[in-house]
């Protein structure tokens, strides 16, 4: 039943400081979205991507717009 949706809180980042970023994995594919200090280089990791939805919600959630670096 899709009678109630549960709302999408915007949260804020310092972008400022720190800038969107997804840690993947070389190895087994691993995707960690996150927020990269730009000063210490320091991850804080957000939350795990499984497919193309997880990030399109981290981007909503943040009120990202356009690509994301990737590290590896």
């Amino acid at each position: 039943m899709g009678l109630f949706k549960k709302k999408m809180i915007v949260k804020t980042y310092d972008k400022e400081n720190k800038k969107p970023i997804i840690k993947a994995s070389i190895c087994n594919g691993e995707q960690l979205a996150g927020f990269k200090d730009i000063h210490t280089g320091k991850v804080e990791e957000i939350m795990f991507i499984k497919s193309h939805t997880d990030l399109e919600d981290f981007k909503k959630m943040y009120g990202i717009d356009g690509e994301i670096e990737k590290e590896y």
